[in-house]
Formats: structure tokens, C-alpha cells, sequence
């Protein structure tokens, strides 16, 4: 069994050579200022969330924006969901989601039910990833928008840094034994409570503000604008769609 680091700063500066890394997988981690020279790369993957891994240089030449460009290409909504700034952009945004991740649903139906729980490269399943959309909407339309006291599903899926105990203190089952069915019917009235909120808005109330524990008593409280948590389910939505349709590709061709 190969080792496991977890929460070590011992390789903070650290240097290697003619080290074999390979099938290496590092996740949660600061690679910022990582040099890696005269060495096999072939397959390197790096796997960001709305371009926050960074600046990536390859051979001196600076790759970042064409990564942005590229999938801006591939999925165009991410170009409509930057430039969205009135209540009518916010609904028009959603409505295209709402159909995007209808669409892929359905791909995901015509899978065995054994595949729609598979990881691939150990990144959340297709159902688990259904679980988190239903865990960020209860916080962030929820609890942030609407106020609400006791806003978790016990199906929705934390984060992965997310202890055990808090998630039993949330009422969240992140071990829970569910179906696609039962996940994509509760995902399904969650989506509603979106088109709801992104009907209701007005351009005024997007810019007013709320305060809210996000969860746990631990994580603290955050102010954000009607906007900001509307912009966070919105890009939710859009990045977890892109995890998604890439794993089902992979799925599909096994």
C-alpha cells in the first residue's frame, strides 16, 4: 500500500531528485512555486475549480489563458455567467443550467446504476456529485439567501475537508447507502428552490446583503450580497457539470 501524507508542511521547500512520483496523486495541496525540470511528465494532469489552480508555465511559456480560452470554447455558458449583472442575466443563466444538467442527467441515465456511483480517478461519483449540488444550494440559497435555521438534506455532500462530526452535526449522512433515483428526485426540488430564488430577485435586492453561519458553528459566519451567493450555486453548477460530463465520457467507454 503506497504511503499517505496528510496535513505535513514537511515538504515545504523540500527538493527531489531522480525520485519516481509516478501515479502520484495530490489533492487539497499548495503547489504554488513548484519547479519541475529535466523530468517526465507525460500525463500530467492538474485539475482546477474556475481557474484558481493559478499561473501554470510549461517550457517558459505561459499556458493560463489559453487554458481559460479553451474552455470557454467548450463550454460557452462560463462566458454568460461572468457577464451576468442584472436579475434577468441571473435567470437566464440558471435557465440554461437547469437545462444543461437535465440534459446530462439524462446521459447519466442511460448508465447501469453501479457506474452512476463509480469514481473515476477517485473524483466524486456522478451521484455523489448531485449530493453536493444539494448540500451548496441548502447553503447558499438556503441558509444565505433565505434565512433559514435547519437548511441541510440529510442526502447533501460536504466538502471533502468536512470532519465527520460536523457533518453528523449538520444532519448530513455523507456515508449513506441512496439510489440515483432517490438523489436526482431530491436534487430535482432543490433546482427548484433556485429557479424560485433567481425568479423572485430584483436588481435591487442583488446587491443588498445577508449574514449567516455557512454550516458548522466552527466554519464561522459570512456576509456576502444576494448576488455573491446566487454566483456561487450558479458556478457550482458549472464546474460540476464539466467534472461531470468528462467522468461520464470515461464511463461511457468502458
Amino acid at each position: 500500500m503506497s504511503n499517505e501524507y496528510a496535513e505535513t508542511r514537511e515538504f515545504r521547500g523540500a527538493s527531489f531528485r531522480q525520485v519516481d512520483l509516478t501515479g502520484a496523486r495530490i489533492r487539497d495541496s499548495d503547489l504554488s512555486g513548484v519547479r519541475i525540470a529535466s523530468s517526465q511528465v507525460d500525463d500530467l494532469r492538474i485539475t482546477g475549480f474556475d481557474g484558481q489552480a493559478g499561473k501554470v508555465v510549461v517550457d517558459d511559456v505561459e499556458v493560463t489563458d489559453f487554458v481559460k480560452s479553451e474552455l470557454d470554447r467548450r463550454y460557452p455558458e462560463r462566458v454568460q455567467f461572468r457577464s451576468a449583472t442584472t436579475a434577468d442575466d441571473y435567470r437566464a443563466v440558471w435557465d440554461l443550467l437547469e437545462r444543461l444538467w437535465s440534459e446530462t442527467i439524462e446521459r447519466a441515465q442511460q448508465l447501469p446504476e453501479s457506474s452512476r456511483h463509480e469514481r473515476v480517478d477517485d473524483e466524486w461519483s456522478f451521484v455523489e456529485t448531485l449530493r453536493h449540488l444539494i448540500f451548496g444550494i441548502d447553503i447558499w440559497v438556503g441558509r444565505m439567501i433565505l434565512g433559514e435555521q435547519e437548511p441541510f438534506h440529510r442526502l447533501g455532500l460536504p466538502t471533502t475537508d468536512c470532519a465527520p462530526a460536523e457533518a453528523a452535526d449538520l444532519g448530513l449522512d455523507p456515508g449513506a447507502a441512496t439510489s440515483f433515483d432517490e438523489v436526482v428526485a431530491e436534487y430535482s426540488k432543490q433546482a427548484a428552490r433556485v429557479r424560485d430564488a433567481v425568479a423572485a430577485v430584483t436588481d435591487d435586492q442583488l446587491e443588498q446583503t445577508r449574514t449567516a453561519p455557512l454550516g458548522h458553528p466552527s466554519w464561522g459566519e459570512e456576509t456576502n450580497s444576494v448576488a455573491e451567493s446566487l454566483r456561487v450555486v450558479l458556478n457550482e453548477h458549472l464546474e460540476h457539470r464539466r467534472f461531470a460530463v468528462r467522468d461520464l465520457a470515461v464511463l461511457e467507454g468502458r
